[in-house]
Formats: C-alpha cells, sequence, structure tokens
C-alpha cells in the first residue's frame, strides 16, 4: 500500500470527524447517531478506494487540486455505506475487528423497554446518511465542473452497480450450485467488487484528472481484472482464514449460503453424493458448525483451492499486461503495480 497516500487519507478521516459538528451539526440533532458514525469512519481498514482514486487522479495530472484528499474520502464513506448495509443482510456481527454497525446500536438500544424498532433499523438510516455525506465530500475538490460532473456519473454508477450486485446475490443463493454457471458468479463478482473498488476509484480519479475514453477503458479493463482476483483471494480467506485476521465471522459466505467459485469447483470436482449433499446443506436456512465444517472438508480435498490461486495468478497477469498499456505517469503506475502485489499476495 503507498504509504504517504494512505497516511495523507487518514489524516483527512480525522479531518473529517473533527469536522462533522461544523458541517452537519449532527450531535445536536443525536449525540448518538454523531458518536457511531465517527467511531465506523475511524475503524482501522486498507483504505483501497480513496488510494486508487487518487493514484487515478495523479497519474494524469501534474498537480492535485485542493481538497482532493476530502473528495478522496467520498470513495472510502462510500464503502462504510456499503459495509453497513451489507453486514445487516449478510446477519455479521463483526466489522474490521469490531460489533457491525447494526450490533453497535442493538446494544445501545438496550436500555430501553417496549420498543418498536431494532439496531437493523438505526443502521440502514445512518447507512443512507454515510451515503450522502460520501457524496458531499466528493464535491469539495476544486475542478473543473464538466469533469467534475462526468466523475459524479462514474462515482453513482459505483453505487448501481453494487446494489445491483447484491441484488443477484441474494437472488442467486436460492438456486442449487447444479444450475448455478460460472459466468454468474462472474457477474457479481465485477458488479459487487470489481466496479466499486477497483474499476470506480479509478475511472472517477482520472475522469476528474481529464483522461480519455481509451484510458478509462483500460483502467475498466485492468480494475475487473484485479477484482476478480481480489475477490477470489477473499473467498479463500472466508473458508480458511481466521477471524482475527480477517475483522469478520469466517465461514461467512456458507453461512449465507453464497454460490462462490470456490463451492462451484467443488461441485463440480465431487460425486454424485456428496453434490447431492451440498445442495441440501446448502439449502438449509441455518446451517449448523456440523455442516460448515463437513463442506469446508469436501473443498480441501476438491482440488478447489489450488485452481482459485491459479486463477489469481492468472489475473495478475492480465492486470500487469493492461498495466503496461497504461499512458498514467511511471510513478503512479508503480504504485498501481505495488498495491497489485501487496492485496493479492497468496
Amino acid at each position: 500500500m503507498p504509504i504517504n497516500i494512505k497516511n495523507r487519507i487518514e489524516a483527512s478521516i480525522a479531518r473529517f470527524n473533527k469536522n462533522l459538528e461544523a458541517v452537519f451539526g449532527l450531535a445536536t440533532i443525536s449525540p448518538l447517531l454523531s458518536k457511531t458514525i465517527k467511531e465506523f469512519i475511524a475503524r482501522k481498514g486498507k483504505r483501497i478506494r480513496p488510494t486508487l482514486f487518487v493514484i487515478g487522479y495523479m497519474g494524469y495530472t501534474k498537480k492535485p487540486a485542493q481538497n482532493l484528499y476530502t473528495s478522496a474520502l467520498s470513495l472510502e464513506l462510500l464503502h462504510n455505506f456499503m459495509l453497513i448495509h451489507d453486514d445487516i443482510i449478510d446477519k455479521s456481527a463483526l466489522r474490521r475487528g469490531l460489533p457491525s454497525m447494526h450490533k453497535t446500536l442493538d446494544a445501545c438500544l438496550g436500555i430501553y423497554k417496549n420498543k418498536k424498532f431494532n439496531g437493523q433499523d438505526l443502521a440502514i438510516v445512518v447507512g443512507d446518511i454515510v451515503y450522502a455525506m460520501a457524496i458531499h465530500a466528493f464535491l469539495s475538490i476544486k475542478e473543473d465542473w464538466q469533469r467534475k460532473e462526468n466523475a459524479l456519473k462514474r462515482f453513482i454508477e459505483a453505487a448501481i452497480y453494487t446494489g445491483s450486485g447484491e441484488f443477484i446475490e441474494l437472488l442467486y443463493g436460492m438456486k442449487s450450485l447444479g444450475e448455478i454457471k460460472r459466468s454468474d458468479i462472474y457477474k457479481i463478482y465485477d458488479l459487487k467488487t470489481a466496479h466499486y473498488t477497483f474499476c470506480s476509484p479509478l475511472v472517477v480519479g482520472a475522469v476528474l484528472a481529464g483522461a480519455g475514453k481509451k484510458e478509462v477503458s483500460k483502467l475498466i479493463r485492468f480494475g475487473l481484472c484485479l477484482g476478480r482476483a481480489f475477490q477470489i483471494k477473499d473467498d479463500l480467506l472466508d473458508m480458511f482464514g481466521k477471524e482475527k485476521e480477517i475483522g469478520k465471522s469466517s465461514l461467512g459466505d456458507l453461512k449465507e449460503g453464497k454460490k462462490t467459485l470456490l463451492l462451484w469447483h467443488t461441485y463440480r470436482n465431487s460425486t454424485s453424493k456428496n453434490k447431492r449433499y451440498l445442495n441440501k446443506v446448502l439449502a438449509k436456512i441455518t446451517l449448523s458448525r456440523h455442516d460448515l465444517l463437513a463442506i469446508k472438508k469436501l473443498v480441501m480435498h476438491s482440488g478447489a483451492r489450488e485452481c482459485l490461486k491459479n486463477d489469481i495468478e492468472r489475473l495478475l497477469r492480465q492486470a500487469d499486461t493492461i498495466r503496461a498499456r497504461l499512458a498514467m505517469r511511471k510513478e503512479y503506475k508503480t504504485l498501481l503495480a505495488r498495491l497489485s502485489l501487496t492485496l493479492l499476495a497468496i
């Protein structure tokens, strides 16, 4: 991760939280609202999206515009909005090693009796507020108004793509593994991860800096390769990583019945008996610990893990080929290469 860029993003987050009351007056409206947003935004994270935004912008201009890093923060706020809603849908108790937003708010509501709503209800509203803050932060950059408008459209598209990916992922979750195609899974990965984590931050920054259509097209192709590889690695971490390392509940994808490439490969390399077992277990509303460990064992013996590691390496090679052809300033192309290797080390 480019250290200097990340440090400046962290400083921008601290400034944003410090100025939250002066800009929005949330503490006057609700101290709880202000406190929970500040705490959630300040949690430690990779800051991938704002970093890529800065690289995308600086790669095509020599002079940073005023409020560049405040604008970059919009991508982190967009990410936080997605996380808050995603944790509600996935019923996740942890986020970045701490209670998810809805669990935090549930704990705050514990003092009230006969309440007609819960932490999930409040968290949906908090997520919406954070999304509005993201747009507000984006608009702070002092850039050409036409570029700014075009970049904002790309920013909004990121939210549309991600929401669409979440929507179809939930629907595909109700299908059996035999009904799911590899292309279906990649569609989810592209919409839910690649566009909003890689393509959109790079493209939004590049469009703000005045990059042309050919460069934008290459950045999208680069982002799709990197995004697919990143999601595949995330699938492996969810299955084999430890909760302390990944900052969220392990085996979460299995619990939610998500159709990942890891399960897709496992299913296709399984016996007829194990295929029936996989479909039967994944159709359950709630999976027991025994179910989860039994599926994990099937995955380990299927060769799926090795297949996905090969996929990551192939996608990284494709991304690097595209990166080499970018007209981006050399130092930022180098930063992209370093960032790719850091994020996708397996």
